[in-house]
């Protein structure tokens, strides 16, 4: 059995087909998985054998995909060797659906890229049932959690400055940890946020490569975030989170994880108080003091 997965995006859109592709490992454990979507976030799920091929989203073939001329001689036949397309690409014509199926024996499903259900892996996970196969969980562990007793990680960014708290109540949130709860405060950025965010407080650990970031998530006892890839890697890494949501809906995009919870009052972030944040955090931390 061969699969193959288009999905495009980002971190989180990429952790949120995890459930999908756990599902198909389930059914066919023998099965040769392969994605073409983001090679880095994709490397995450290899350790798990959920998946054995990665290609490039960026990759220049992929555009003979649509338009209407004849695939190059070579994409069809890598394409043929498939028994399973499942496409979550943007296809608003169905210019890529009408390429599939190559032959008799290839099964070709599709979802559209951006999820219309709740929460986002459950979207992905909706075309399989055309196959008989049925998730357990809308989650899915990458790493399993080795948390050290006062280890908290802050990542005060997100793709966009509407879905961040105000970074004066991150750096008092920050101070608070360390000064009055003994925290030992890991400060998570990557290229999205200015290299002095937070400066002056906890250890930052600044664009480290993906399977680092998810060991070192991985030894935290809390996180605390917004809506971004790095929660959604935090609690696929097990870790227990406060995130904080405004103008995007927790219900789609918040992790499905029971040990995640949501602060929102409304599209505005500054809506969420320090104070209710560090009732928040206190309540997940009540033996450290």
């Amino acid at each position: 059995m061969r699969i193959l997965v288009l999905r495009g995006g980002a971190l989180g859109d990429f952790i949120v087909t995890l459930p999908a592709l756990a599902a198909l490992r389930a059914r066919w454990p023998g099965a040769r998985i392969e994605v073409v979507g983001n090679a880095v976030a994709a490397a995450l799920a290899r350790p798990a054998r959920l998946i054995d091929g990665i290609h490039s989203q960026h990759e220049a073939r992929w555009a003979a995909l649509y338009g209407t001329a004849p695939l190059p001689p070579n994409l069809a036949e890598w394409l043929a060797h498939f028994d399973l397309v499942i496409n979550y690409w943007p296809d608003p014509a169905q210019e890529l659906a009408r390429r599939f199926p190559l032959h008799p024996g290839q099964t070709f499903l599709a979802a559209d890229a951006m999820p219309l259900l709740d929460p986002a892996a459950r979207h992905y996970c909706e075309p399989l049932r055309q196959l008989g196969i049925a998730p357990a969980s809308w989650s899915h562990r990458l790493r399993r959690p080795r948390p050290e007793a006062h280890r908290v990680a802050l990542h005060p960014g997100s793709g966009s400055p509407r879905k961040n708290w105000p970074a004066e109540r991150w750096l008092a949130l920050a101070r608070w940890l360390e000064e009055e709860r003994q925290a030992d405060v890991i400060v998570v950025s990557g290229e999205a946020e200015p290299a002095g965010l937070l400066a002056g407080v906890g250890v930052h650990l600044r664009q480290l490569p993906l399977d680092a970031l998810a060991d070192e998530l991985a030894r935290c006892r809390l996180f605390v975030g917004h809506d971004s890839g790095v929660s959604h890697l935090a609690a696929a890494c097990g870790v227990p989170g406060i995130l904080l949501f405004g103008p995007t809906d927790p219900l789609r995009w918040a992790p499905p994880d029971p040990a995640v919870r949501v602060l929102r009052h409304g599209p505005e972030l500054a809506s969420i108080s320090l104070a209710e944040v560090r009732e928040a955090v206190a309540a997940a931390l009540p033996d450290q003091s």
